[in-house]
């Protein structure tokens, strides 16, 4: 089976949020094979052009960002599929899913675990939109989010249709974070 990808092509897009983070139980041993901890890592600032990548999502599809020009795109990023806080959020996403695509955007999902981990995660919880597997840690390296123990942390950010970050959120809590991302998509 080959291993998901992430692909840097360039900047901009549309409206994209991404959060990156979701859970504090620690990580298993088995966790930490994603790239180098980038603790020191600071996310994309407001005004900074958001980079072109490509997501390997649980449904097989390939999407690059760029494709989704001119259409709000919420991305997330979360630290370990089924864990609780992980769940929270992604869960009060779903809970708003009908209101976030209302605004025509499209939701991602993204954590370093493996596609078929978001796969048991999406069914478990009936998740509507994709997962994405950032195993390599190029995804988050690419945005600016810090990883820990081979986890990124939580953050996320709103990208206007001009390929900028509008909007920055460094510390995410997952509680009521779903209701932040829609008032930021329709701001």
């Amino acid at each position: 089976m080959k291993k998901p990808f992430a692909t840097l092509v360039g900047a901009g897009l549309g409206l994209t949020v991404l959060s990156l983070g979701c859970s504090k139980a620690s990580p298993s041993p088995a966790a930490t094979e994603p790239a180098a901890s980038t603790a020191d890592a600071a996310p994309l600032a407001e005004g900074a052009a958001a980079p072109n990548v490509t997501f390997s999502l649980s449904n097989g599809e390939q999407l690059e960002l760029a494709s989704l020009r001119g259409k709000p795109v919420v991305v997330y990023f979360y630290p370990k599929d089924d864990t609780p806080g992980c769940t929270v959020e992604a869960q009060e996403i779903r809970d708003l899913y009908e209101q976030l695509k209302g605004t025509g955007a499209t939701i991602i999902g993204v954590s370093t675990d493996a596609l078929e981990s978001h796969r048991a995660f999406a069914e478990k919880h009936g998740l509507p939109f994709g997962l994405a597997s950032d195993e390599s840690g190029a995804l988050a390296k690419a945005f600016g989010v810090p990883m820990r123990n081979g986890r990124v942390t939580r953050v996320s950010f709103v990208v206007g249709a001009d390929g900028r970050i509008k909007r920055t959120f460094p510390q995410v809590t997952p509680k009521g974070h779903a209701a932040e991302l829609l008032a930021a998509i329709k701001s």
